[in-house]
C-alpha cells in the first residue's frame, strides 16, 4: 500500500534517469564490484556511469546503440558488460546481496528452503539458441529460477524452451549447491515430479499440487513466491522478451535485474 512515507522511499525524483543509481544504492553496490586494474591506461569513464548505462538498457529495454550521448560510448558500456558477464560478476554480486538482504530481514544468510519454477519467453528471430515449449505454445527460451521463501533469487538459469521443466531443474539444483549448500528442501509443481529430479541432489523435492476440483486460477502455497519473483524481474523491459544472442548474456541480464532490485531494497533500509 502506498503511503506518504513509502512514496518518499521509492521516489526517483532528482535523478537524471529513473534507472540511475542513487548515492545510497551506489554505496551498497560499489564494494562488491571487482577493482579496476592498476596497470594500463587510466579509465576514461567512472564505473558508476558504466553501471548506470547498463541499468538504463535493462530498465528501458533499449538496444546498446540507443544509449543517450550522456552515457559512455556504447562500445565501452557493452565491453564492460561482456567482461563482467564472462567473469560471472553479476552472479557473485547477487550471491552477496541475497545474503545481506536475508540478514537485514532477520534471517540466516543462507536459505534452507527454496521454491523452483520456470518461465517461458519469446525470442526475436536473431535471438540465438531457442526451442518450442509445447505446453505454453511459446518459441523461445525458458528461465529457470530457484528462489528463497521470501522471493529472492539465489540461482537463475536460461536454456532453450523445448527443455522440459524436470530436465531443466537438474542443472539448476546442482548449480545451487556451490553457493547455497544449506538448501535442504525445494517446493515445486507437478512438472518436477520425477525421480531424476529427486535424485539429482540431496535437496528434497516437495510437490505442491493443485487444489482438488480447482477451476481457474488459484494461489497455491509456496509456489506463488517464485511467480512474484518473475513479476519483479519483468518490470525491466529488456526482459519482456529474450533479445539476447547468447544464453550467457540472457543469464547475465537476469542476474543484473535481481541485483538492481536487491540494492534498492537494501539502500532504502540503510
Amino acid at each position: 500500500m502506498w503511503t506518504a512515507t513509502s512514496r518518499v522511499q521509492h521516489s526517483r525524483a532528482g535523478l537524471r534517469f529513473s534507472s540511475d543509481l542513487t548515492d545510497a544504492e551506489w554505496a551498497v553496490l560499489q564494494p562488491l564490484l571487482p577493482p579496476r586494474s592498476r596497470v594500463g591506461r587510466r579509465p576514461s569513464w567512472p564505473v558508476r556511469e558504466i553501471v548506470n548505462a547498463i541499468s538504463y538498457v535493462l530498465r528501458g529495454g533499449v538496444t546498446w546503440r540507443m544509449l543517450p550521448p550522456c552515457f559512455p560510448p556504447r562500445q565501452t558500456v557493452y565491453g564492460w558488460f561482456a567482461v563482467w558477464r564472462d567473469a560471472g560478476v553479476w552472479q557473485t554480486i547477487n550471491h552477496h546481496l541475497v545474503m545481506l538482504d536475508r540478514e537485514r530481514s532477520g534471517r540466516e544468510a543462507s536459505p534452507s528452503a527454496a521454491v523452483i519454477d520456470s518461465q517461458s519467453v519469446k525470442t526475436i528471430k536473431a535471438g540465438g539458441p531457442r526451442g518450442y515449449d509445447a505446453g505454453k505454445k511459446i518459441k523461445g527460451r525458458k528461465r529457470h529460477a530457484m528462489v528463497d521463501t521470501d522471493g529472492r533469487a539465489p540461482t537463475l538459469q536460461v536454456h532453450s524452451a523445448d527443455v522440459q521443466d524436470r530436465d531443466g531443474a537438474i542443472p539448476l539444483l546442482k548449480a545451487s549447491r556451490r553457493r547455497f549448500p544449506f538448501v535442504a528442501l525445494a517446493f515445486a509443481d507437478t512438472a518436477y515430479a520425477a525421480a531424476r529430479v529427486t535424485n539429482a541432489t540431496s535437496i528434497a523435492i516437495q510437490i505442491v499440487r493443485k487444489i482438488p476440483g480447482q477451476v481457474g486460477f488459484e494461489v497455491h502455497p509456496r509456489r506463488w513466491v517464485v511467480e512474484r519473483c518473475f513479476a519483479w524481474l519483468n518490470r525491466n523491459r529488456r526482459l519482456a522478451k529474450d533479445f539476447e544472442a547468447s544464453i550467457a548474456s540472457a543469464t547475465a541480464f537476469l542476474y543484473a535485474a535481481s541485483v538492481m532490485m536487491l540494492i534498492k531494497r537494501l539502500a532504502r533500509s540503510g
